[in-house]
């Protein structure tokens, strides 16, 4: 016995072996713990950041993304879209944003961070329904005097394209700019400001 030659090769194999499967047991215990880590779809709901791809959104287009289970909305404004947002702050509530229902930085003529992109959250300060859309100028029977906005079908309430609140409508207060910050120029993080603002 002592004599035996040693079968290296087969040493070799269950060397590997035993290493592969002590890694795959490895993963195979610490997978739900590092998944444990990770916020829930409910914790997402309740208020944690969500990113989004904002990359494919098409000049005068909008995605729903959801938010503490709010809709929140991101307005790729074009540039008629833009150029119609300083011709009507005589028709506005509240034109100067003295209502704080944005962060600092969104304080502007723009609501935004980018002038082209908007985010608000879509729901009507009223009594909490959600507007429809009605991005183009006088689409769905709005007339031709609409600048494009959001409508809110339950009570009347206009908002125009920046979630200004129009003068004479139920609702009292200008739409809500959530906090949020852009990673890149094709991700946003809604949620959260960014560092230091």
């Amino acid at each position: 016995m002592a004599n035996q030659e040693v079968d290296h090769s087969k040493r070799r194999f269950l060397i590997a072996a035993t290493a592969v499967a002590g890694g795959a047991a490895t993963v195979a215990v610490a997978a739900p713990f590092v998944m444990s880590m990770l916020p829930s779809e409910r914790a997402k709901a309740a208020g944690a950041p969500v990113e989004v791809d904002i990359g494919k959104i098409e000049p005068g287009s909008m995605i729903t993304v959801e938010w503490r289970g709010k809709p929140v909305w991101i307005v790729n404004r074009n540039q008629e879209m833009l150029d119609q947002l300083g011709k009507i702050d005589d028709k506005l509530s509240d034109p100067k944003l003295e209502v704080p229902q944005q962060p600092v930085y969104t304080k502007n003529a723009t609501r935004s961070i980018k002038p082209n992109l908007m985010v608000v959250v879509g729901i009507c300060t009223h009594l909490g329904c959600s507007p429809s859309s009605k991005l183009k100028q006088g689409e769905d029977g709005m007339g031709s005097d609409w600048p494009g906005g959001f409508f809110c079908p339950c009570h009347g309430s206009k908002f125009d394209l920046a979630g200004r609140v129009f003068k004479g409508s139920p609702a009292p207060i200008n739409l809500e700019v959530p906090p949020h910050h852009y990673l890149s120029d094709a991700r946003l993080l809604i949620g959260e400001d960014a560092k230091g603002a």
